[in-house]
């Protein structure tokens, strides 16, 4: 039997789905796939490396700066032990100094954040509302001035003072009450002043000719605009405004409906929230120890004043309680076109009443889903928004569904449980592009990765094993596509460092092969005059590494005193620690005339590898049983040119119902896979 593969994007799939040759999917699923990617056009490749950017002196925590698309515009916030630090795609920014945080390590991973302009709002039941804010340096030099400042709700200018009313005209025994409010530049209204009064007046609705009321006040440093209010009904209602430090009330009607704010503060006394969000112009706050199932959401285009006004107005702040029957903590919040929230047990839908925008007064939640939801902030691609199932141990996806009139989703790990069972994720990212592949830390170091386009149905899962364990991960959008930082823990000569890594880019169908980056925690060394002696190294030190030297792989280089030493002068070095990328199809099973070909014995023949702009690799019938493949130069002394095309093999191994294929590339060069055409010699029953 003679079968082509080509198409990997399903990824690696558990072996307890080895059998399972009757699922649409498993033609395009794997058994392992280790350091390799899924392409979105059916093809797999070698994943890049990573690139060394600076030693983080201890543990550290990555929260994405994106202030626009342009590749100047974003950073990490690289947050350690009670410190906060700036980095950006080339490494630590220097001339930034540290800045103190009140945050633990341990803390960390349970920081929400989100970002509205230059600042990123910090929330964390632990702690008080914090934002991390970029300003404009300010002096010759240019640049960005940081800071970590806690947020201090509903500050505004002083309230006046109580203003003084004269009454003009016959009058009577009503007394009338005036409070005036001081506006800022930014329309950002203060507490209203005590209320000042005149007696012996008329009500206004008794007023005749000739009576008017002059209110005047002190002026508020800082205001541009006064806000005047005139009691009624019990209310001190909306009359006009005044530019100036006086106001003549003519009988205006006074709209009790507009009247002045009042303190409401929900976070006091350390009811600190564990959530933040955006939407509809406001911040979403939510998940506090006196009431996890509750969120918050500002005053309107104003996300730091919950003061509100009597009666509610409309862009008052909102309170709501989710009543679900039990006490469901709230883990994220999202703006998805709608409100989405993920609680402990279920996740929410909230907006208006009748599809209106969310208000004090209106307020709809309906559940979307029942299947409950971790701490991890969801990631949103394109139509659909991905989330970690309670427990931290599972992905789904959530999107909108017209049969349903709501949102529907799938469980994404479903064909893959190996790698979720046992374990939880702590961070992930999204990498648009290349590849709109997210990648995930595992709580034991392992990165996952996920390749997910939903419109095309592609979704596989990978493992990238690296000689240490990646513990953060953050992606920012770069010059030309998406930048993947992470922090990686290493032993160096014994001891435990933590390093600020970049994943390499994509190696491009047009660089040379002495351009190709496939070394983890690897510098490239360029020199105008080839060398043997390659120096700084320091980091790495006593490590043994895998160089690329002019496009020609070089082993036994051990790192000492910062330096190695390689056996000929070269230009282009690609120098750090190795990695083996790994493939290998799920069995071939099929129903025949004489029956399945589960259990039967088979062994391969003639096997056809499709390749492209690949430099050497190996193959056999296990990891422990490998073969080069047959990749010569075209003189010795020189690298060896990318070859794109078909390869014959032959695995060999013998028969068995076990009997597999191999490919392992496990020298720092490129391995793209288009095809794999495998001939099966079934045994008899």
């Amino acid at each position: 039997m003679r079968i082509a593969l080509q198409n990997f994007t399903g990824g690696e799939v558990a072996p307890t789905l080895s059998a399972r040759y009757d699922l649409a999917r498993y033609r395009n699923c794997v058994a392992c796939m280790e350091n390799m990617l899924p392409g979105l056009h059916g093809d797999v490749a070698r994943r890049p490396g990573t690139r060394f950017l600076a030693d983080l002196g201890g543990g550290a925590v990555l929260i994405p700066f994106s202030f626009s698309a342009e590749a100047g515009q974003n950073f990490a916030l690289v947050f350690g032990e009670k410190s906060l630090r700036i980095a950006d795609a080339d490494g630590l920014v220097e001339n930034v100094p540290p800045i103190a945080t009140p945050y633990a390590a341990e803390d960390l991973l349970e920081i929400s954040h989100a970002q509205a302009g230059d600042v990123v709002y910090l929330a964390h039941r632990r702690y008080p509302l914090h934002k991390v804010v970029r300003r404009d340096a300010g002096n010759a030099s240019g640049g960005y001035a940081w800071s970590l400042e806690k947020v201090v709700l509903n500050t505004s200018l002083p309230a006046p003072a109580a203003p003084s009313i004269a009454f003009s005209g016959s009058g009577d025994s009503y007394t009338l009450r005036y409070k005036v409010a001081a506006v800022d530049d930014k329309g950002r209204q203060s507490l209203p002043s005590p209320a000042g009064q005149s007696t012996g007046a008329r009500h206004p609705s008794d007023w005749v000719q000739g009576n008017s009321a002059t209110i005047s006040w002190q002026a508020v440093n800082g205001a541009a605009e006064y806000n005047i209010y005139r009691e009624e009904a019990g209310y001190f209602g909306f009359i006009g405004i005044s530019r100036d430090t006086t106001f003549s009330d003519q009988n205006y009607q006074a709209d009790t409906a507009d009247t002045p704010r009042e303190d409401w503060n929900p976070f006091a006394d350390n009811n600190n929230p564990g959530v933040v969000a955006f939407h509809q112009q406001r911040m979403v706050l939510a998940a506090t120890p006196a009431a996890p199932q509750a969120f918050y959401m500002s005053r309107t285009g104003d996300f730091e004043n919950f003061r509100k006004s009597r009666p509610l107005q409309d862009d008052d702040p909102v309170e709501y309680l989710i009543a679900s029957g039990s006490i469901d903590a709230i883990t994220w919040a999202a703006s998805f076109g709608d409100l989405l929230l993920g609680t402990s047990g279920s996740e929410y839908k909230a907006g208006g009443v009748d599809g209106a925008a969310i208000t004090p007064n209106s307020v709809s939640i309906t559940a979307q889903s029942y299947w409950g939801s971790a701490g991890l902030a969801p990631i949103i691609i394109g139509n659909s928004i991905l989330h970690v199932q309670r427990h931290g141990a599972r992905v789904r996806d959530l999107f909108y569904s017209l049969e349903k009139d709501g949102y529907a989703g799938n469980d994404l790990s479903i064909l893959a449980p190996h790698l979720f069972e046992g374990h939880s994720l702590k961070q992930w990212a999204y990498q648009q592009t290349p590849g709109s592949t997210i990648w995930i830390a595992r709580d034991d170091g392992l990165l996952l990765a996920f390749t997910y386009m939903k419109e095309h149905d592609i979704w596989g899962w990978s493992r990238q094993i690296t000689d240490g364990r990646v513990r953060s991960v953050a992606a920012l959008s770069g010059q030309d596509s998406d930048v993947l930082l992470l922090v990686v823990e290493r032993e160096i000569q014994g001891e435990t460092r933590f390093f600020l890594e970049r994943l390499g880019d994509q190696w491009q169908d047009a660089a040379p092969v002495a351009e190709a980056f496939f070394v983890d925690c690897g510098l490239t060394f360029r020199r105008e005059t080839p060398s043997t002696r390659v120096s700084g190294l320091e980091y790495l030190e006593g490590r043994a590494l895998s160089v690329l030297a002019d496009g020609s792989p070089v082993e036994g280089c051990v790192v000492r005193d910062g330096v190695i030493e390689l056996p000929y002068p070269a230009s282009v070095v690609q120098a750090g620690l190795g990695f083996v990328s790994a493939l290998s199809p799920l069995p071939l099973e099929s129903d025949t005339q004489s029956g399945s070909t589960l259990g039967r014995g088979r062994s391969h023949g003639r096997c056809t590898l499709r390749l492209h702009r690949s430099v050497g690799g190996k193959y056999g019938p296990g990891r422990d049983e490998l073969y080069d493949l047959p990749f010569l130069p075209e003189r010795w002394g020189t690298a060896v040119a990318p070859f794109s095309g078909d390869v014959d093999c032959i695995p060999g191994g013998g028969q068995s119902s076990a009997a597999t294929l191999w490919l392992v590339q496990d020298r720092p060069l490129p391995f793209r896979l288009a095809a794999l055409v495998l001939d099966v010699d079934f045994g008899e029953h």
